[in-house]
């Protein structure tokens, strides 16, 4: 029987990174944004982003953003 294991993925968050925020409740859109400033130590949070909208905010990440690709999006097949 194989033992099982959580594997914890580290995000790296830098200056000029995307970012996505999901919604959390039914409804709620997405923030979509770039990092511009990475305010903790060793690259940790918080983070100064400036959303699509032009809205700043100092955030400390939770479960609910994930760094944006670009390119991740399918193209036509």
């Amino acid at each position: 029987m194989k033992s099982s294991r959580l594997e914890v993925v580290e995000m790296q968050i830098a200056t000029g990174s995307r970012i996505v925020i999901h919604g959390t409740r039914v409804g709620d859109a997405e923030r979509h944004g770039e990092v511009l400033e990475v305010r903790g130590d060793d690259g940790g949070p918080p983070y100064l982003v400036r959303f699509d909208d032009g809205g700043e905010s100092l955030i400390f990440p939770g479960p609910d953003l994930e760094l944006e690709h670009r390119g991740d999006t399918p193209g036509p097949s």
